[in-house]
């Protein structure tokens, strides 16, 4: 066993440094913006989006065609060119969104009405039932468009595309954020 594999070694988790926080992509009046649970331990790490491997976030949004070519993640900023920003609803980068405490989604929320006031997009669609569920207050909640508002924003219910839920193929992800995309089309 080598010396790095010898978990002896090792640092202790006090002694890791944290991954900072994954800054917003977003501007004012955007078409959508989208709301992942929170941060993996590697977008956080590389301070951009959906940069986990095997996320389908960025393949989705081609193949759905909200991008013109497919981005990566180091590029995630270039997705304001097409009229869409990108959040998080907590902070906290975790290996698994079912880390998260409903505490943890019940404290962020204030702070994500609060940005979603402020940059009024027409859509805050969130990706995953979990965030929306615990920030609603609905145990219960549907797939696609929401009576109810976020922030003044409609509020949309997508899947999500982590590589850990393979509930849904890439062909139903797609076919669920092209129903989005319509309605951005539809509402400007």
């Amino acid at each position: 066993m080598s010396r790095a594999q010898d978990p002896r070694t090792l640092p202790a988790p006090a002694d890791i440094a944290a991954p900072g926080p994954l800054p917003d992509v977003i501007s004012k009046d955007l078409a959508a913006v989208f709301c992942g649970i929170n941060p993996g331990l590697r977008a956080a790490a590389t301070g951009h989006h959906f940069a986990g491997n095997g996320n389908r976030f960025w393949q989705v949004l081609h193949l759905a065609g909200f991008t013109p070519q497919l981005l990566r993640p180091e590029n995630d900023r270039q997705l304001l060119a097409c009229g869409y920003g990108l959040t998080t609803a907590v902070g906290r980068p975790t290996a698994k969104a079912s880390e998260l405490t409903s505490l943890e989604f019940l404290e962020s929320t204030a702070a994500l009405r609060k940005k979603i006031e402020r940059y009024r997009p027409a859509y805050i669609a969130f990706l995953g039932k979990a965030a929306y569920a615990a920030i609603s207050g609905q145990p219960q909640v549907a797939w696609g468009p929401q009576a109810e508002t976020f922030g003044g924003s409609k509020v949309w219910l997508l899947p999500n595309p982590s590589g850990l839920n393979r509930s849904f193929s890439l062909d139903d992800l797609v076919a669920a954020y092209g129903k989005l995309l319509l309605a951005t089309r539809t509402a400007s």
